[in-house]
């Protein structure tokens, strides 16, 4: 079955009337079944691309996207009533449950638990994946003056890999836009802006000039991670740009734009999804969820964006009736608006890993009182685990060994808590274990001086995989020192600088030292050797 026809089945199940039953439990392996399902029992017969766009419509309640609204209106898209295939139940309860997403009262909508633990918004993301499987018609956007233009920005202009847009202006659209200079988007600059180009501009429109939006990129926790149903943010105050918004976001920007360039006949959207959520799409294990900012960076570049969020925020702010916010707003200020949401997008989300917070990876509570940090520090201590020797490459095992550590810190060494400040395992995600606040029990004699930063594995003859390297040397600090965590001028330095010991290991010693912040500086003078009891969890 093609996958334009499966997504006008899932708008079938959000318009039949059933009674809610108990749904399936909020994960993407459940919507991925879904969509499986779907493949298996309908016909494969042709169905009319356009029904694509009737999901993003099906909602039970609330506003609908405006440029979804544009999707939807398109003079070739002819919206029909549609009769509901026999089909579980189930699947209508899940599709009612993702098909919007919300921010209230502290808790997020319209999200699931991905396999590789980070957690994603599914209407960003089914919003990408129609735009991907129609790409035959050009989204226009009109430029407030050519003097907001730059050399870099002509670059964005260029056709993208297909040479077409999707499908999501009305060819009157643009008849109402103010004037000014109108372009014809590549596709993968018509895919952010379906994504996320609307949503970053209108949520940095409430943000003070110049300062990161507060709540940008808010994590949560699940009520339970076997059967998740309900998530709850970290901070009660989180703008709708969650971590899970711009997870979905990206996901669907990157799997339309390969939507756009696969060959006929396409892949199914459960093969697909599969795939991404898994080993990587097309046995690509870089082109996967768990490296979805890496990938995402590739897609633009600050100036580009910012190009994009304006040109969207013109265009919304043409519509009638428009958001409300965008009354009144001169085209400068719309300018400033997009530049700052693209600069804090790119550096302060892309710029940063991915850290999965401590109710992630069912961390025990902290026992006693923690001491804050005096920030900002001025070290950051390099370890290896040593014991787990193999590097964690799945959510699951790292997630594990996180447990396995923090149990042998509080119940054998008696700390309070996980010793290091954060754990990096091989499968790209950061893992917090004191976080960024809290004193930890890392580097003997010098735990409040800097954060202790470990990498599951050991790494005496061997490195680390290349993205757990460059997620310590570069990614972390680099986000740290733009958050005013960690000093601008601070030092990196192995454990056996400090402590007598081999940690972090002869061959990622030895790399470290060719790190731009590598400092010489050892207390210690000479090196000794300990048992590898103590290498694997240091004090």
């Amino acid at each position: 079955m093609r996958p334009h026809g499966v997504l006008w089945i899932l708008l079938g199940l959000l318009l039949w009337p059933e009674p809610r039953t108990a749904s399936l439990p909020l994960v993407m392996d459940s919507v991925i079944q879904a969509l499986a399902e779907l493949e298996q029992k309908v016909p494969g017969t042709e169905v009319n691309q356009s029904a694509s766009a009737w999901l993003l419509s099906a909602q039970s309640s609330g506003p609908v996207h405006p440029l979804h609204h544009l999707l939807l209106t398109m003079p070739n898209l002819k919206v029909t009533e549609l009769q509901p295939p026999p089909l579980n139940p189930e699947l209508q309860d899940l599709a009612e449950e993702v098909a919007r997403h919300d921010v209230r009262d502290g808790r997020e909508y319209g999200v699931v638990l991905a396999p590789d633990g980070s957690t994603v918004a599914v209407k960003p993301l089914l919003a990408g994946l129609t735009a991907g499987l129609q790409v035959h018609k050009v989204l226009t956007l009109t430029l407030p003056s050519e003097s907001l233009a730059t050399p870099q920005d002509a670059e964005a202009t260029s056709p993208g890999p297909t040479g077409a847009s999707p499908d999501i202006t009305p060819t009157d659209a643009t008849a109402t836009l103010p004037k000014g200079k109108t372009r014809s988007l590549s596709a993968r600059d018509s895919f952010l802006t379906v994504t996320l180009a609307a949503d970053l501009g209108l949520a940095f429109l409430q943000s003070p000039p110049n300062k990161s939006l507060p709540g940008l990129g808010t994590d949560g926790c699940w009520d339970q991670l076997s059967a998740p149903q309900n998530f709850t943010l970290l901070d009660p105050n989180a703008s709708v740009l969650t971590t899970a918004f711009l997870n979905g976001a990206l996901d669907g920007a990157l799997l339309a734009d390969y939507l756009s360039r696969a060959p006929e006949p396409q892949p199914s959207l459960s093969c697909l999804l599969s795939e991404y959520y898994g080993a990587g799409v097309a046995g690509d294990p870089e082109f996967r969820s768990n490296f979805r900012r890496q990938k995402g960076a590739n897609l633009t570049s600050a100036s580009s964006l910012a190009q994009l969020v304006l040109g969207t925020l013109v265009l919304l702010q043409s519509m009638e009736p428009g958001p409300a916010q965008l009354q009144n707003i001169s085209q400068e200020q719309l300018a400033q608006v997009a530049a700052h949401a693209a600069r804090e997008f790119m550096e302060a989300f892309l710029g940063c890993p991915a850290i999965h917070p401590r109710c992630r990876w069912e961390a025990a509570p902290y026992r006693g009182r923690p001491t804050p940090l005096k920030l900002p520090l001025g070290f950051l201590y390099v370890h290896h685990t040593f014991e787990p020797a193999l590097p964690c490459t799945t959510f699951e095992r790292c997630a594990a060994n996180m447990r396995s550590m923090q149990r042998f810190h509080q119940d054998t060494r008696g700390w309070e808590d996980i010793g290091y400040s954060f754990v990096v395992g091989s499968e790209g995600y950061v893992y917090e274990g004191r976080g960024w606040h809290w004193v930890g029990a890392h580097t003997r004699g010098y735990n409040s001086r800097g954060f202790g930063v470990a990498i599951v594995g050991d790494y005496t003859k061997s490195l680390p995989s290349k993205a757990a390297m460059r997620t310590v040397s570069d990614e972390l600090p680099s986000c740290a020192v733009r958050a005013g965590l960690l000093r601008s001028d601070y030092q990196v330095l192995g454990y056996r600088q400090l402590v007598h010991t081999d940690c972090p290991g002869h061959a990622l010693f030895r790399q470290l030292r060719t790190w731009p912040h590598f400092s010489e500086v050892s207390p210690l003078g000479t090196q000794a050797r300990c048992s590898p009891r103590r290498i694997f969890l240091a004090t």
